[in-house]
C-alpha cells in the first residue's frame, strides 16, 4: 500500500487529536485522583505519599514538555508512567497486606482462600483494588507518548518501512 501525502496528513491529524484526548483524560484523572487522595488523608506514611509524588512528577514532566518540546521530556514522562504501573502493583500488595491484617484481627480463624476473598472484597479500608488506578493512569500516559512527534517517529516513515519503500 502506498501512502499518499493526503492520507499521511489525515492519519497524522487523527493521531494528534487522539493524543490530545488522551492527555486531557490523563490530566483530569491525575488531578482528580490526587485531590481524592489528599481529601482521604492518604498521607500517613512515606508509602502513601508515593502516588501523590508520582502525580506531581507527571505534571512537572508535562509542563517541562510544554515549555521545551524535547524527546527528553517525553522520555521522563514515559519513565514516570512506568513508575505509575510499578506503584500500582506495589499498592495492591500493600493494600492487601493491610486489609488481611485487619481481617485477621477481627477473625483470627481466617486462612487460605477464605482469608484472600475476605481481604479483597467488602467496603473496609483500604480498598485493595484501588491502586489499579495507578496502572490505568500509567498505561494511559504511555498511550499518549505513542509515536510522539518529539521522539522523531513519524507515521510516514513507519508506513514506508511496512510497505518496503
Amino acid at each position: 500500500m502506498i501512502a499518499t501525502p493526503t492520507k499521511s496528513r489525515g492519519q497524522a491529524a487523527t493521531l494528534t487529536a487522539i493524543r490530545g484526548i488522551l492527555l486531557v483524560i490523563f490530566l483530569l484523572g491525575a488531578l482528580g485522583a490526587g485531590a481524592e487522595l489528599l481529601l482521604l488523608g492518604h498521607t500517613e506514611d512515606n508509602w502513601q505519599l508515593i502516588p501523590l509524588l508520582l502525580f506531581s512528577l507527571s505534571l512537572v514532566a508535562l509542563l517541562a514538555h510544554a515549555a521545551l518540546r524535547r524527546a527528553a521530556t517525553v522520555r521522563v514522562f514515559q519513565f514516570t508512567m512506568l513508575l505509575f504501573v510499578i506503584s500500582g502493583f506495589v499498592g495492591f500488595w500493600l493494600h492487601y497486606q493491610a486489609k488481611m491484617e485487619f481481617k485477621l484481627e477481627s477473625n483470627p480463624d481466617l486462612a487460605g482462600l477464605e482469608l484472600f476473598w475476605e481481604a479483597i472484597k467488602g467496603a473496609a479500608v483500604p480498598p485493595v483494588l484501588a491502586p489499579g488506578m495507578m496502572i490505568q493512569m500509567g498505561l494511559l500516559g504511555l498511550a499518549w507518548t505513542y509515536r510522539h512527534p518529539a521522539l522523531g517517529v513519524s507515521t510516514e516513515k513507519t508506513e514506508s518501512a511496512n510497505t518496503g519503500e
